[in-house]
């Protein structure tokens, strides 16, 4: 019933998003017929007007994308001199984003995880107090501000990244580390500071429990405690969020694939929303609607892991 529930979850999700996100871009002004081709003729442009279906009311041109996408077909990226099938640009754009998001969301953990620990340990020392006004500091610095930054000292004056690009870790490992390695500190800092002030607050909780008192007075060391003992039950909230912060590193992504010039799915949706190619914009925001339901699905699995008290609860 769990799986049952949460595939109808995914529909609902993706019917819904997927709708409200195309009729936002209907309101858009002006007439997308003369955005795809800007100096044909009447008769051009009534022709693409029937082909992309755009003579159709919004509902059923929504209907007809729909069973497309259902059966694998995205529909056609329409431009004055070619038409190119979207899922083509999607399979090639996908990648970049994705890795870009695991890079960053797996720099953002390992940092912020012993960071946090250690700062309820020594609550109110020096240590705290200085994460803490660095987290201030991550969370008020501009995404895009701070990839400009990083573009400039690290990638033209020191020259230790590239600024910009896209290099396929297949043909190109080495370029691909260079290419990769502002967009993910970029990325990054923000969810750092994050996942390390809410760890913190989690942690000193879970250190005031008596179990902890326990463990202490059993003479387990600083270190098994705190890493095995604490940290464990203090995790479930960041687990949540690092679910949930999907579609933050999402938007995040958009902005940094058009500040370092990567070929992904935020820099497509741009593309998508600047040019009114209307089916590849549903297309995109329905594959990013199913990959967030996916993640957090795959969350609500680790809970059991976590906290075995959530699967004896179930049964």
């Amino acid at each position: 019933m769990g799986i049952a529930r949460k595939l109808l979850q995914l529909v609902i999700t993706v019917i819904l998003v997927t709708l409200f996100a195309s009729f936002l871009l209907e309101l858009l002004p002006g007439d997308p017929v003369e955005v795809l081709v800007p100096f044909g003729s009447d008769e051009q442009r009534q022709l693409v007007r029937e082909e992309t279906g755009l003579d159709q009311p919004f509902l059923v041109r929504y209907g007809n994308w729909l069973g497309g996408f259902v059966t694998g077909d995205m529909g056609n990226q329409y431009t004055v001199s070619s038409t190119r099938p979207v899922v083509d640009r999607v399979t090639t754009s996908l990648w970049p984003t994705v890795l870009l998001m695991v890079y960053a969301q797996t720099l953002a953990l390992i940092i912020a995880i012993p960071v946090g620990v250690i700062a309820a340990y020594r609550q109110d020392t020096w240590f705290d107090r200085l994460s803490n006004t660095s987290a201030f500091a991550m969370l008020a610095i501009p995404t895009f501000a701070l990839g400009f930054v990083l573009q400039y000292y690290i990638g033209v004056k020191l020259g230790w990244a590239d600024t910009g690009g896209y290099k396929s870790p297949t043909q190109d490992l080495a370029g691909h580390v260079r290419s990769m390695i502002l967009p993910t500190i970029t990325l990054a800092v923000g969810q750092i500071a994050v996942y390390m002030r809410l760890l913190r607050s989690d942690m000193i909780a879970t250190l005031q429990q008596d179990f902890i008192t326990m463990a202490k007075a059993k003479g387990i060391t600083t270190k098994r405690i705190l890493f095995r003992h604490a940290l464990r039950p203090s995790s479930l909230t960041l687990l949540t969020v690092a679910g949930l912060n999907i579609g933050t590193l999402i938007g995040g992504a958009l902005i940094i694939e058009v500040v370092f010039n990567i070929p992904g799915l935020g820099y497509l949706m741009g593309e998508a929303i600047a040019t009114r190619q209307i089916v590849m914009f549903q297309s995109l925001v329905a594959i990013i609607a199913i990959f967030y339901v996916f993640v957090n699905f795959c969350v609500d699995i680790l809970y059991t892991v976590l906290d075995p008290r959530i699967r004896h609860a179930g049964t």
